[in-house]
């Protein structure tokens, strides 16, 4: 197309310098020159009539169209997009995945103790395995990966507790959460017919943003999160050149696209007044006083 179009032009140039006649020229034309000359008029008006359909049909292409008349679409086969194995089903890690947590082991984790002002210290783990996955004791701290992340990609499936008396409601019924480089908190709990603020139920940006809808299963269900972040750049001490964004993928429903989170997760308080530059950051699964369970955890960096 866009060689045609370049033969257009040189078509029309053609055409209107034969057609005119030389300037400074006062005698008359013969009759061999007169019926050249009314030729060449003839064979201009029918290039000027094939010019004005080719412009009709130019001008109703897509922007996108038209710039492809200017464009070398190129065909790009160097380098090869990187092969990875996936995993036999979707669940399962793909071959560059690294496996945080597989039912066998706590090697990948560390503990930091809870307390009224947040997280403190490291030490080791004392998660317990139970019911197929990695719990908290009551005595636990949150579980923290030794490993420290930026941009990814997570699996993580999780279930809260049975059996709690229908008396235990809202923020205290199966309480958890996914906390992101130490500071971006995506909501875990029992959402499956138990009232609480929109944006404090499962699938939350905690805080932040309400889920987009509710795909919560019973409580003791094995539920799944599949969370894409990119971590947030930052322009100096306390402001974000570009935010963090996260895209939540919750039981197969996607419940967070790909949102611009505010700030470090807080309550009560405002999320932006408190941004401190930081880099990457480890994963970790709040003990919040209930015996939440978590299985099948990977994660792939981006």
């Amino acid at each position: 197309m866009k060689q045609l179009f370049i033969l257009m032009l040189l078509l029309i140039s053609f055409g209107l310098s034969n057609a005119q006649q030389p300037a400074g020229t006062k005698t008359k034309p013969t009759g061999d020159q007169k019926s050249q000359m009314e030729q060449l008029q003839a064979n201009y008006a029918k290039q000027a009539e094939l010019v004005k359909k080719f412009k009709s049909s130019f001008d109703s292409l897509t922007p996108m169209q038209k710039n492809m008349f200017f464009t070398e679409i190129k065909h790009i086969m160097d380098p090869e997009v990187p092969k990875i194995e996936p995993g036999k089903i979707d669940s399962d890690p793909p071959s560059d995945a690294v496996v945080l947590f597989n039912g066998k082991d706590l090697n990948e984790w560390e503990e930091v103790s809870r307390g009224p002002g947040g997280p403190g210290g490291k030490k080791p783990i004392t998660w317990i395995l139970k019911d197929g996955g990695m719990q908290p004791t009551s005595a636990s701290g949150t579980a923290q990966t030794k490993r420290v992340f930026r941009d990814f990609q997570l699996h993580i499936e999780w279930k809260t507790p049975t059996g709690l008396p229908a008396t235990v409601t809202g923020q205290d019924r199966g309480n958890s959460g996914v906390i992101i480089q130490g500071n971006y908190e995506v909501q875990i709990l029992d959402s499956y017919s138990n009232r609480t603020y929109r944006n404090g139920q499962a699938g939350a940006v905690y805080m932040q943003y309400a889920p987009l809808v509710n795909p919560s299963r019973k409580e003791g269900e094995w539920q799944t999160y599949e969370i894409v972040y990119t971590a947030p750049r930052f322009k100096d001490n306390t402001n974000y050149f570009t935010p963090p964004r996260i895209t939540i993928i919750y039981n197969g429903v996607l419940v967070q696209n790909n949102v611009a989170i505010q700030g470090p997760t807080v309550f009560p308080g405002i999320p932006q007044y408190i941004i401190k530059e930081h880099g990457d950051g480890p994963i970790q699964l709040q003990q919040h006083g209930n015996p939440t369970t978590f299985r099948n955890i990977w994660i792939r960096e981006l």
